[in-house]
């Protein structure tokens, strides 16, 4: 949610987007290694640009024409630049006389879906404290961020729900893909063997417990309470709201900028009803072994 707090804050912006642009947001790491027509057109668009080594990263901001062809290419935060960007790919671009795109086969390895009679939770995290005052703008951005992933429940996990059951898959995959700090960035999941102590439990509805996570150095972990409640009507969930709470220390290649020693993580757990487009994308634990992530 970063860009969202930063670049597309911007009011003309996103006035630019609604009415000159088609906005598509995707996941590069899943992109730039399919074999399908989406993947073959990404790589087409992506290697005009400066990222066109696609055994690494292509992040950033492309603006294209429906045939392909590059107008422009950003991968940075700001809305004064990214506003030039767009102006100019406007001024330069001509309507292309564009191929129809033959949808055909897809790359199963990249579109997993949600396991048949499964359900999708929105998790959400934030650290509620312990960073150095700021006056800078982006600094406060990152200190304020929210992050957004979801969880994905199996059938025989839903229906252990319904019957007063936490199975212990679905304690595992909350604890190692989700009680993370994925604010700042796009952190390491924890290893089956950082799992300290693990402790939940469901009573009549009322989920609680106690986690601790931590690296064998040491040098992350988190230890945390849970609270929840879950109920349901006629064998079909209602109502899925959890939180844990504690204090987190640490960060990861791609999350510099914790705040220093151990400080309050918060992390979020609500059900899911489709009204959000985000909702239909993969967890982010799953990405590249999905069969890890509901098998954890």
């Amino acid at each position: 949610m970063l860009d969202r707090a930063s670049t597309f804050a911007d009011p003309e912006i996103v006035q630019l987007l609604k009415s000159r642009f088609i906005a598509v947001a995707i996941d590069q790491a899943y992109h730039r290694r399919q074999q399908d027509a989406e993947g073959e057109f990404y790589r087409k668009i992506a290697g005009q640009g400066p990222r066109h080594d696609f055994q690494k990263t292509t992040q950033g901001l492309y603006l294209a024409s429906a045939s392909g062809e590059l107008l422009g290419f950003n991968n940075n935060r700001g809305g004064d630049r990214i506003k030039a960007l767009m102006k100019k790919a406007l001024e330069q671009f001509q309507p292309p006389a564009a191929t129809v795109i033959e949808a055909g086969p897809v790359d199963d390895r990249y579109h997993a879906p949600l396991p048949e009679g499964g359900m999708v939770v929105r998790v959400q995290a934030k650290i509620l404290g312990g960073y150095e005052p700021t006056t800078d703008r982006w600094r406060k951005i990152y200190q304020d961020s929210l992050s957004r992933d979801n969880l994905w429940v199996t059938r025989a996990e839903y229906e252990g729900l319904v019957s007063g059951q936490l199975l212990p898959g679905l304690q595992r995959r909350i604890v190692r893909f989700h009680l993370i700090d994925n604010t700042r960035g796009e952190p390491q999941m924890w290893k089956a063997e950082e799992i300290t102590s693990l402790d939940l439990s469901l009573e009549k509805g009322l989920l609680s417990g106690t986690v601790h996570l931590e690296t064998a150095s040491g040098n992350r972990g988190y230890k945390a309470n849970l609270l929840g409640h879950i109920e349901h009507k006629n064998g079909k969930i209602t109502r899925f709201d959890l939180v844990a709470h504690g204090q987190f220390w640490g960060e990861c290649t791609y999350t510099p900028g914790a705040p220093n020693g151990k400080f309050p993580l918060a992390v979020s757990f609500t059900l899911a009803d489709g009204s959000d487009v985000a909702d239909g994308v993969p967890p982010k634990g799953s990405r590249g072994w999905v069969e890890g992530y509901l098998q954890p």
